[in-house]
């Protein structure tokens, strides 16, 4: 009997694009960037990467066999970004995808994604309904538990060690070792501006004690006594 081995056409290419809007509106891409920013920046240092939007190919030879989740984490890979992401060249599948869902995308998130993201073996899926146009909580999470997905009750994403939450029309996490919350561009943007306020105004304190200091020292040095003979 002859074994015949096909061979993967090394010619084969793989889009990193399709033409297709990032996202649906605004809303929806502000909530997927916020979400990539947050996890990426907590993650920084660790073997992992965190992509959105990009496409993640399956199948090596089969360029059309492709999904492209709002949000995916990867762990045990270099960090960094990537055109798309290849699961046979990097050896992981992603643990976690968010996808930020609407009624337009309902059926497609809820059973089409769901399914692949099953048979692909990611840990956690979790949808995110900014509007609240098909999910009265906003936010929905599923966790693989053999070869299906079950409903998440606690909020926790375990892969990431953070709690989710719905805050607007955004998600929050929060640390489970800490219970702080990871802020957002902006939050952290307003934090660096009060401690850049708080150190000018300790340097406007020094500044103001040094003048007294100063105005004291002549004012001795005018009544003929030394200021370094004064406790």
């Amino acid at each position: 009997m002859t074994t015949t081995i096909k061979l993967v056409n090394p010619h084969i290419e793989y889009p990193s694009a399709d033409g297709e809007p990032l996202a649906e509106t605004y809303t929806h891409l502000y909530a997927m960037l916020t979400t990539l920013e947050v996890i990426k920046q907590y993650l920084a240092g660790r073997q992992a990467t965190v992509l959105a939007n990009q496409f993640l190919y399956y199948a090596q030879g089969f360029p059309r066999l492709r999904v492209a989740p709002d949000v995916m984490v990867i762990f045990d890979v270099p960090p960094g970004g990537r055109d798309n992401y290849k699961v046979w060249e990097e050896g992981q599948v992603p643990q976690v995808v968010f996808e930020m869902t609407s009624q337009g995308t309902q059926k497609q998130d809820q059973e089409q994604k769901k399914n692949l993201y099953e048979q692909l073996g990611i840990l956690e899926y979790w949808l995110f309904d900014p509007k609240g146009e098909w999910i009265d909580e906003k936010l929905r999470g599923y966790r693989l538990n053999g070869e299906n997905y079950q409903l998440i009750e606690d909020g926790i994403c375990q892969p990431l060690a953070l709690r989710v939450s719905v805050e607007g029309e955004l998600l929050g996490f929060y640390r489970l070792d800490t219970g702080d919350k990871l802020l957002i561009p902006t939050e952290l943007a307003a934090q660096l501006e009060q401690e850049r306020q708080r150190v000018e105004q300790e340097r406007q304190r020094a500044e103001q004690e040094h003048q007294r200091a100063e105005r004291l020292a002549e004012y001795l040095r005018s009544q003929g006594i030394d200021p370094d003979s004064v406790s």
